[in-house]
């Protein structure tokens, strides 16, 4: 065999490499004229499922998760709670208003545990290979989960601190692309108005920008760190996200949405989780809209872990904050 020969073989078997990784990972048509979404040939998004995303900033899917599913991750969730589990890193939030507690007496009622991405039992919901594949379609191959939650919104005093101002989850990160971050929301339980469902303003991510947040002026209190817009006109539409058990919203960083009171007696749960492509660059948190929220956070750092972490930027606090769920680190995330 001459040596064009074998070159023109090497040749070939550079082409089989090339096509079976193409196969594995089919790269998305880039031509599409969709903005929010990316046109993977094995997509579970049909054509449909991508325009009403692309037009409302949010897309419901039906039986996403299993009760089986759900349900070890509520019981993981009262193990936090009484104390049997202790997780690195795990931030376990009160409400301002709810003296009473759903598992341990004599504590006020936690309302969300943000953070669980050092539990591989919670981290399960995130690694879920059904939900990876519409999350992939929303912010691309490479995949970090940037920030992990359940909500627990607890039966309302009266007060209505169990309700979430109207906000965008955009304020609180410092990485972009914003077309490359979404949301997943779970329903652990049917989740409707009396309980305090989502809300949002469909389409309101098209207006491409970060609204002022504030804390609101409520009489019954706040809770921390629940910033709302502060331009919010009440003749927005809004829609109301009544979700079964298993259902899973997606939504875009940009969408406006909040929840309500929950009026019923019992605690209304949910799962949740924010991605991004591990391509997201961080950015830089002086001079920028982020700067109040970056300066709470640092003050909160400083009381728990002392002024040692006080040059730590609210970038850099992101950086290493997530965990890659599919394909590589390229930004953010870890391997772990």
């Amino acid at each position: 065999m001459d040596t064009n020969q074998k070159a023109q073989g090497r040749l070939s078997t550079i082409k089989r490499h090339l096509t079976s990784a193409v196969t594995q990972y089919q790269v998305p048509n880039q031509k599409s004229s969709l903005k929010y979404s990316l046109d993977y040939p094995d997509s579970p998004l049909t054509l449909d499922d991508r325009k009403f995303y692309e037009e409302n900033g949010y897309l419901v899917v039906k039986n996403l998760f299993s009760a089986e599913e759900l349900d070890v991750y509520a019981k993981r969730f009262q193990e936090i709670c009484e104390g049997k589990v202790k997780v690195p890193g795990m931030v376990v939030m009160r409400d301002v208003a709810i003296a009473k507690s759903e598992f341990v007496s004599g504590q006020k009622a936690v309302t969300k545990i943000q953070e669980y991405q050092n539990d591989e039992v919670m981290f399960q919901y995130c690694r879920n290979k059904d939900m990876l594949r519409y999350v992939e379609s929303l912010v691309g191959h490479n995949i970090a989960a940037m920030h992990t939650m359940l909500i627990n919104k607890p039966p309302d005093p009266g007060t209505k601190s169990s309700r979430h101002p109207l906000h965008q989850d955009l304020h609180y990160f410092p990485f972009r692309p914003a077309d490359r971050i979404c949301a997943s929301w779970t329903a652990m339980e049917h989740v409707h108005r009396g309980n305090g469902c989502l809300v949002v303003i469909p389409g309101s991510h098209k207006e491409g920008r970060l609204r002022v947040h504030k804390y609101p002026d409520w009489e019954g209190g706040v809770n921390k760190f629940y910033h709302g817009i502060q331009d919010y006109d009440p003749n927005e539409k809004l829609s109301y996200l009544e979700m079964q058990a298993g259902d899973t919203v997606f939504f875009h960083p940009l969408l406006v949405h909040g929840s309500g009171t929950n009026t019923t007696n019992g605690f209304r749960k949910a799962i949740s989780c924010h991605f991004a492509s591990s391509d997201c660059h961080i950015i830089d948190d002086a001079n920028s809209e982020h700067e109040e929220l970056a300066n709470e956070l640092k003050e909160q750092y400083r009381k728990k872990l002392g002024d040692q972490v006080s040059n730590i930027s609210f970038g850099e606090a992101w950086s290493f904050k997530g965990r890659i769920v599919q394909g590589e680190r390229t930004n953010l995330g870890l391997e772990y």
